[in-house]
């Protein structure tokens, strides 16, 4: 039952879909426009890098505030001790499927890398520092977006499982599988929200990001 709440929190609050609401106040469905997703980086592309830094902003705080909710309900009793960072997962997939699959868009919304970030920055500072460094350099160097989030994806799961393996969540051992699998979950829809750049990288047709 507390997986399903932490769930279900975690889509209502995913739900809030900045960039939609964002185009709206400008007048614009930007779902309408460049690449049809109501994300970050086509927010960028489509109005300019101050929309860009507010729709990433909400995005990544949407997922925040639930997470640390969760992860400090959940520490503060003795009967969930070891596995409140599995149920802070739990709270970021629901919000990224909130923000991927919102229900009243007809289930179109963006791919949820800055819900991604939000829930990296709400697990760990060094996680958030490698992943960053990770997509910054990726982006710097190629100035594919899309590259950068599916590296970002797969350092997610790679880094997690380290820090989770040397204690530093403290999970029970009961709970580290459980602990992988949603890791890999939120990866694999992750980099398969990106099939098409994907198909488009291999192509050698991706967008490039100007800098």
């Amino acid at each position: 039952m507390e997986r399903v709440i932490c769930l279900a929190v975690g889509y209502v609050c995913g739900l809030l879909q900045t960039g939609y609401f964002y185009g709206k106040i400008h007048g614009i469905d930007i779902r309408q426009h460049g690449s049809g997703n109501s994300g970050t980086t086509n927010a960028l592309r489509v109005m300019g890098k101050k929309a860009g830094l507010v729709v990433f902003a909400g995005d990544v705080l949407k997922t925040v505030i639930p997470c640390l909710a969760v992860r400090l309900f959940m520490g503060s009793r003795p009967e969930y001790a070891g596995t409140e960072y599995l149920y802070l997962l739990y709270t970021g997939l629901g919000v990224i499927l909130g923000h991927n699959f919102p229900f009243y868009l007809k289930f179109k919304g963006g791919k949820g890398i800055a819900c991604t970030a939000g829930l990296i920055a709400s697990l760990d500072w060094r996680l958030t520092l490698i992943c960053a460094a990770v997509f910054l350099g990726t982006v710097i160097l190629t100035r594919f977006v899309s590259l950068g989030s599916i590296l970002v994806s797969i350092a997610f799961v790679i880094v997690n499982i380290w820090l989770a393996n040397a204690g530093k969540y403290g999970l029970g051992g009961e709970a580290m599988p459980e602990f992988r699998l949603m890791l890999g979950v939120i990866a694999v829809m992750a980099i398969w929200r990106h099939r098409a750049n994907i198909k488009r990288l291999l192509a050698g047709n991706e967008n490039k990001l100007k800098l």
